[in-house]
């Protein structure tokens, strides 16, 4: 418990001093309507991803917003690649052409975009991306890396509008995330320097055999 504290702490503390020297984009973006929204935590294999798929499409093709994504998840690329394999079956496959062009008739519009990034270039990426577009997006979505060490994260999660952070109740989880909310929030929301307007932590991977008070505790 006393190794992970420790490391933990070397993490958070390494993510305060990244740099910001590579990116082009300013800090405290002043891009038009779009809103920046990041699904982000420290530790990794809790369902970003997922969870950024789905909230993506449903806000595209049920509630009918606009919206765009930056996978940011290098070098996995989880969204993107999925993106690319469902193109690689439709077009492979008569059968699926019919379902997308039904589906894309009946909510009148195209498929969201799916960009690949990383945390450094990210913000860059996502403006080059909202200017080509003749539909702008309302919403953007950047799917995250796992882990703070990774270069450009910090940078990027300060210019987001929203960040929502998953967790899952195991009590290694709960405090790394805590931790990392904590020192975004305080260090970094509170002195300014971060425009986010809402940092939210949300239940994932729920086990249904856990007892409900137990999610209370926590």
């Amino acid at each position: 418990m006393c190794l992970f504290t420790e490391t933990d702490n070397a993490v958070i503390q390494f993510a305060c001093k990244q740099k910001t020297k590579s990116s082009t984009i300013k800090l405290n973006r002043t891009m038009s309507k779009e809103i920046f929204v990041a699904f982000a935590t420290q530790k990794g294999g809790i369902g970003k991803s997922t969870v950024t798929a789905l909230a993506a499409s449903y806000l595209h093709n049920v509630k009918g917003y606009n919206v765009a994504v930056v996978d940011c998840d290098d070098p996995q690329h989880s969204i993107h690649g999925l993106r690319e394999h469902e193109t690689a079956l439709i077009g492979r496959s008569i059968y699926f052409k019919a379902l997308a062009c039904d589906h894309f008739r009946k909510i009148k519009k195209n498929a969201y975009p799916v960009i690949k990034s990383n945390a450094v270039n990210a913000l860059d990426d996502a403006e080059r991306m909202i200017a080509a577009e003749v539909v702008k997006p309302d919403v953007v979505f950047f799917d995250m890396p796992g882990t703070l060490r990774s270069n450009g994260v910090i940078k990027t999660l300060s210019q987001m509008d929203y960040i929502f952070t998953p967790l899952s109740a195991d009590r290694f989880v709960v405090e790394s995330t805590l931790k990392f909310v904590t020192m975004f929030r305080d260090r970094l929301m509170t002195t300014g320097q971060a425009k986010t307007k809402g940092l939210h932590l949300f239940w994932t991977m729920v086990d249904g055999r856990e007892r409900n008070d137990l999610y209370g505790i926590y």
